[in-house]
């Protein structure tokens, strides 16, 4: 009359695949922050090369103030 099966709960503790996602996450984090650092030198050297452009063509014009022609 009464079904007395019980459904239990088995809990399954991965320790090694723990430990694979936090290897995993720890590869992604450092990963972003690699393409981050290249990033912001790829910045500054192209802000480094335009202002020395810039201050290249001022002192031009600025020597060209010179020519007697």
């Amino acid at each position: 009359m009464f079904d007395h099966n019980r459904q239990h709960v088995v809990q399954n503790n991965d320790p090694k695949g723990d430990e694979w996602f936090g290897k995993f996450f720890g590869a992604c984090v450092l990963f972003v922050m690699f393409l981050a650092a290249v990033q912001f030198a790829c910045e500054t050297v192209l802000a480094w090369y335009r202002d020395t452009m810039v201050w290249l063509n001022d002192t031009a014009t600025y020597l060209a103030g010179f020519w007697p022609f």
